[in-house]
């Protein structure tokens, strides 16, 4: 044991040392208590208020520190963002991964999309690249977003998750089947984070110093290869631990094994996008890999555990918005929604100054004109006649170099119908073709399972849309759900010869 005068002493949040920490002031041995005991009024505020609004969506999460180490300079042709520039440069990140649907005290083990959520601090100020480790998603109109994760969430008058709700949803947006056949794939239930990839799922741009602007979708492919549990597993898993994530991820790296990811991008050009028989800005879609092949940027690592979960994991706060010179945005409607929402959320839970908390702060010079607030625990830039811009006073001034070209957009303002001449089932019957029969029929099994007990009619909807990815699709999940009904019959038949065997009470004495 520590020599006790070695300690630090104890003090208030004001700094005033604290004598007795474990006996509460009263009259008398007995009480009562003295409100002018402020230590204990202190810590008693304080536990009231250590909880904070959590995310509505990927509410759970796990996290930790790396880099990025770049290994080919290739994508430099086509933008100028600076930490891409120089082979071997390394960039330190964060990277949060979650779980889409269930709330913090919610099992890792639960079959959901997986957000993988990296904030790179550059030279340039923070890009955050927002994604999951899902190149597509359930959706592609904003409109629908909030509808969606609703049916994620508890229903309102039983307060349990609702598989009526989610499968309701999911028959009436066909959009949603190439999602829905990754998710109820094997590698919609990973065993740990470092086996999952990431996705930047959207479409962004680069642009480069010549003006010329590039599509880009950002792969990041695990070097651990793919683990995945089965649906039984998992509810092992669970029975024994709901912080198995936790523990793969954060007993990796305290050992020393660093994940590892290798970093890709597919590239398109502007006069591609207008040629190309799917929308590319459409989060439903993935690009052919044929057609738009994969290369190389660098290597992620995560090699160092957050030191407190809460300032870190939990208050880390990324959003589409943050881009650097050499990066941007794209027509993606989902997008285009998200600049905007994530940031929001952000100031909701945190406060206005959230990017200033010191896992969100730039590690490169910031120099703004946001002012006061709550909790604007900073200090202001030194210059107190610059308070407002443009001034006479030597305050923060634009830099003309860093504005990107025009982002070229064409059409007229109105609500486009989005399923209207659209393509649902090309590309996730691309998917099932390149499926094994033992993965398939694990992708029926899961299927099956999710839908049991939900109403017929949407059964029959949903059976509907796989038809049409592939007659042998939906037979394969009608096949799995008869045998899952007679499963259940003969339960419940089980059950009832039990009750039978019982010995009749004989009442009351």
């Amino acid at each position: 044991m520590s020599d006790p005068r070695n300690r630090k002493t104890l003090t208030t949040t004001a700094g005033a040392p604290i004598g007795d920490n474990q006996n509460a002031m009263t009259v008398g041995e007995r009480g009562p208590l003295l409100l002018q005991d402020y230590q204990l009024i202190e810590k008693l505020t304080h536990q009231n208020r250590e909880r904070i609004p959590e995310r509505v969506v990927h509410a759970k999460g796990w996290g930790a520190h790396g880099t990025l180490r770049i290994t080919s300079t290739e994508v430099t042709r086509y933008t100028n963002a600076k930490l891409f520039d120089e082979v071997g440069k390394e960039t330190p990140l964060f990277l949060r991964f979650s779980t889409v649907a269930g709330e913090q005290g919610a099992a890792d083990a639960e079959r959901d999309v997986r957000g993988f959520s990296i904030k790179f601090y550059t030279e340039d100020g923070n890009w955050d690249l927002v994604g999951n480790n899902t190149p597509v998603f359930f959706v592609r109109d904003p409109y629908k977003f909030p509808d969606f994760i609703r049916t994620q969430k508890r229903h309102p008058r039983t307060n349990l998750r609702s598989p009526t709700a989610m499968w309701d949803f999911w028959s009436l947006s066909p959009e949603s089947l190439h999602q829905i056949t990754i998710l109820f794939s094997d590698r919609g239930l990973p065993v740990g984070p470092q086996y999952l990839n990431g996705y930047g799922s959207h479409t962004f741009s680069f642009w480069n110093d010549a003006g010329e602007r590039y599509w880009v979708k950002f792969h990041f492919k695990t070097q651990q290869g793919h683990k995945f549990y089965t649906n039984d597993e998992a509810g092992e898993i669970i029975g024994k631990s709901r912080e198995s994530y936790q523990e793969e991820l954060y007993t990796a790296i305290h050992t020393g094994h660093f994940p590892k990811w290798t970093m890709y991008v597919q590239i398109m050009t502007i006069e591609q996008a207008e040629q190309t028989d799917f929308n590319p800005f459409d989060l439903t879609k993935v690009w052919p890999h044929a057609d738009f092949p994969l290369i190389e940027v660098g290597e992620l690592e995560l090699n160092r555990n957050p030191e407190n979960y809460f300032a870190e994991v939990e208050q880390i706060a990324m959003s589409p918005s943050n881009v650097v010179k050499g990066i941007s945005f794209s027509p993606d409607k989902m997008l285009q929604a998200r600049i905007f929402s994530y940031a929001d959320a952000h100031r909701y839970r945190l406060g206005t100054h959230y990017e200033a908390l010191p896992i969100n702060q730039p590690k490169s010079p910031v120099n703004h004109y946001h002012k006061d607030g709550l909790l604007r625990f900073f200090a202001d830039n030194g210059n107190p006649e610059a308070y407002y811009e443009p001034n006479s006073f030597d305050g923060p001034a634009e830099d003309p170099s860093y504005l990107e070209p025009p982002l070229p957009v064409n059409g007229v303002a109105k609500r486009y119908n989005h399923r209207e001449n659209n393509e649902d089932f090309k590309q996730p019957r691309a998917l099932w073709a390149m499926f094994d029969e033992g993965q398939k029929g694990r992708l029926y099994a899961n299927l099956a399972a999710a839908m049991h007990g939900i109403p017929q009619f949407i059964i029959d909807r949903q059976l509907g849309h796989f038809e049409q990815i592939d007659p042998a699709y939906a037979q394969g999940v009608r096949d799995a759900l008869a045998h899952m009904d007679k499963a259940h019959e003969k339960q419940e038949t089980q059950k009832d010869v039990d009750r039978m065997a019982l010995p009749q009470s004989e009442g009351p004495r």
